[in-house]
């Protein structure tokens, strides 16, 4: 007796965040970058300066890790900590200007390779999927 599989959508989503993540991580490592490293440049270049709890919340990454990452950034020059003024406790984290050399570098290719791996939807294809993501994370 065949089984139904009732949670097809679950694996599909994850067999596919896993081939995407997989194919960001090989080109991240022809940069000798990380794919964390990458994303928390990534946060940095769009978002400009951020304390590290905010750099762990969008990158979902305990700010633990988030230490360790920032500390190889800023090993290689790529970011710097800055005291915030307002509240002691806090450190904000930012682009060098070796930083936002590198993303302007990367950002083009990082773009083609998202827009080439989502290519095969059509704008009301890709807008349809997003609001079925966004639906699911409501729920969740």
């Amino acid at each position: 007796m065949e089984r139904i599989c009732t949670n097809l959508p679950f694996l599909v989503l994850m067999q596919t965040s896993k081939r995407v993540h997989d194919r960001i991580k090989e080109e991240m490592t022809k940069n000798k970058l990380s794919i964390t490293e990458f994303s928390v440049l990534e946060v940095l270049y769009h978002k400009g300066r951020q304390t590290i709890q905010q750099i762990g919340k969008s990158i979902l990454i305990s700010s633990g890790s988030m230490t360790y990452v920032i500390d190889k950034l800023e090993e290689r020059g790529l970011v710097s900590r800055n005291a915030c003024p307002d509240d002691r406790r806090a450190i904000h984290v930012l682009l060098t200007d070796q930083g936002n050399t590198v993303m302007n570098e990367i950002m083009p290719t990082y773009h083609e390779l998202v827009s080439d791996m989502f290519g095969s939807l059509s704008d009301d294809d890709a807008e349809t999927f997003v609001q079925l993501l966004r639906k699911v994370k409501e729920r969740v």
